[in-house]
């Protein structure tokens, strides 16, 4: 029988802790775990094509499952190209642990080949925990202490483990000094609110005449406890980028997403509220909170530490959403607050929505491709989004059904996660079709390289259907209409331009099946074919790079006109972009007149 190696307690212990797949790449500072994987048979690997996707995965299936994610590396350059995802799962709070490899003990401090410092490389990123292993007999207790450290402060944890101890014996723990063990156990904490803070809040919110909610992904799972609240108290619901799929945004005091990519409903609401309520969100866009001042303000959370972080808030409730919630509902008093108010202003966003959608375009309007979705998303379906003008369509157009998932790089904001998040939604649950949306920079960057492991996969997964929307414009869009809005500056061609590429015959190339559209008329017709594929799809959609990115008003007003400004700039190529922008500004300003 060969002899068990401290590699062969690294995938035991992976086992204890429930850890069904790992994501990586394989290097020679991981080759004896990996070795120990063949052996074992579990968990899965998952090869991907780059590190970095890897780690997106790895973020991607702490969104979509709740458990933490892993992902497997080897030293140095592995190591590096980790620490783009290892930043989404720190910046969005999700748990992830990273297992990296590094040279042997001996060779450390020679400027060995790969050697790099790993413990100062990873040390802000894994602030929460992060440990080299040195020696087999503390093998166990770091990986059990990085899972909990990942668990209880939702955040990278990283392990590093040298190569030669990777290849010793499996330690025998005998209790004496000097030696700890450990158990791979963890609960989550019960988080019960003060009665006094309740209370507190309670108080603040009856004062209030017009009351709002921002709902962020706290608030996760506490949809009815938000409704109640909001309909006894007529309060107006707005959410984060990340706390959208946990709000029915059919409810009529539903008003979208907030900030730059948000809702003219979600801009009504912030901008004229008297009392804010902020349930489970960080949202660091706090030029569209309410101006400081103008509202009180409560905030629930389960991190007292992020409380008061965004906006001057009176009272403080650290606790579960849901339970806070269930708390606060026989203290606040019931009345119609600004019901109508809001349900005017939301229904005046989704005519607006309506509108732009159906705004002609050269060739196709993006926002009507994302908007023909919505009704056609299976109700079992899980929605990955990419970094980039997607976005705004994401938020504003896309209307998830109930307990559908979509999750994306919110607070990082990094492009290429798409792919990477939809295959560890897919590993996660092959029977559920996967949806992706993604711009031509995302695929270019990263995505391109990930369609292949799509390839690699799909043949065995129960269900095939992993559709992917390419918006292919030729066009960085989102940082073009950043430098005309933000900076004043007109476009800069060689900073902005893509090289056209065939995204649906490359997906062909692949053995998958590719839809170019390149009609408006076309896109319902190619949604329900790609819904209806035996295999995954790509739809390349060739769209206009000239809808403009306009936030909503009031800072839309002024906005568009420093768009209209730079846009003068560049010259009169530019008398599309400048009508689109116009119209844009016609419609909302036809709205704030109402």
């Amino acid at each position: 029988m060969a002899e068990r190696l401290v590699a062969d307690v690294i995938v035991e212990r992976l086992q204890a802790w429930g850890v069904d797949r790992i994501f990586g790449y394989s290097g020679d500072g991981i080759n004896t775990v990996l070795g120990a994987l063949r052996r074992s048979g579990s968990p899965e690997f998952v090869q991907a094509r780059h590190e970095e996707n890897a780690a997106f995965m790895a973020v991607g299936h702490a969104k979509y499952t709740g458990r933490p994610g892993v992902v497997l590396s080897t030293q140095g350059p592995g190591a590096v190209h980790l620490l783009n995802g290892l930043y989404d799962a720190k910046m969005d709070s999700v748990p992830v642990v990273a297992i990296i490899g590094q040279q042997s003990r001996s060779v450390l401090g020679s400027a060995y080949m790969q050697e790099i410092d790993l413990l100062n490389l990873t040390r802000d990123v894994a602030s929460s925990f992060r440990q080299q292993v040195n020696s087999p007999e503390q093998l166990p207790l770091v990986l059990d202490r990085a899972f909990k450290a990942a668990l209880a402060d939702r955040a990278p944890a990283v392990v590093i483990i040298p190569h030669d101890v990777q290849q010793a014996p499996a330690p025998e723990l005998e209790q004496e000094h000097g030696i700890v063990t450990s158990a791979p156990v963890w609960s989550p904490p019960n988080l019960v609110p003060a009665d006094a803070d309740l209370e507190a809040a309670a108080a603040v919110i009856n004062d209030g005449e017009r009351v709002a909610f921002l709902v962020g992904q706290g608030a996760r799972g506490a949809w009815p406890q938000v409704r109640a609240l909001a309909e006894k108290t007529g309060a107006g619901i707005t959410t984060s980028l990340m706390g959208k799929p946990y709000v029915d945004e059919s409810h009529p005091l539903a008003a979208g997403v907030m900030g730059h990519l948000g809702t003219s409903a979600s801009g009504y609401v912030l901008g004229r509220c008297d009392t804010l309520v902020i349930i489970g969100s960080n949202d660091p866009w706090t030029e569209f909170y309410p101006p400081p001042g103008a509202a009180r303000a409560v905030q629930i959370d389960v991190d007292a530490a992020a409380i008061g972080n965004r906006y001057p808030v009176e009272v403080a409730v650290t606790g579960d959403a849901a339970a806070a919630l269930e708390g606060l509902l026989p203290l606040v008093s019931e009345r119609s607050g600004w019901r109508s108010s809001v349900e005017t202003a939301v229904q005046d966003w989704n005519q607006l929505a309506a509108e732009r959608a159906a705004t002609p375009a050269n060739p196709v309007n993006p926002e009507l491709a994302v908007r023909e979705l919505g009704s056609r998303l299976p109700e079992n379906a899980q929605v990955a989004v990419d970094v980039g003008s997607s976005v705004y369509w994401y938020a504003r157009q896309l209307r998830l059904p109930a307990g559908v998932p979509a999750h994306l790089s919110s607070t990082l904001a990094s492009m290429g996660c798409s792919i990477p998040y939809g295959l560890a939604a897919k590993l996660a649950a092959p029977d559920r079709p996967v949806v992706a949306l993604s711009g031509d920079g995302a695929m270019q960057m990263a995505g391109l390289s990930e369609l292949i492991t799509v390839s690699r996969l799909w043949p065995r997964w129960a269900d095939p259907r992993f559709v992917l929307m390419v918006l292919n414009n030729r066009e960085l869009a989102e940082v073009t209409w950043e430098q005309r809005e933000m900076e004043g500056d007109p476009r800069f061609d060689q900073s902005q331009a893509l090289p056209d590429f065939s995204y649906a015959a490359y997906a062909e190339l692949l053995g998958l099946q590719g839809i170019r559209v390149e009609d408006s008329a076309q896109i319902g017709a190619a949604w329900d074919a790609a819904l209806d594929a035996d295999r995954p799809v790509l739809i390349e959609v060739l769209s206009d790079p000239d809808i403009p990115l306009l936030p909503p008003f009031p800072a839309g007003r002024t906005k568009g006109q420093d768009m209209l400004d730079a846009l003068e700039k560049e010259g009169p190529d530019t008398a599309h972009a400048r009508e689109l922008v116009e119209t844009y500004l016609r419609q909302e300003e036809g709205l704030s007149s109402t």
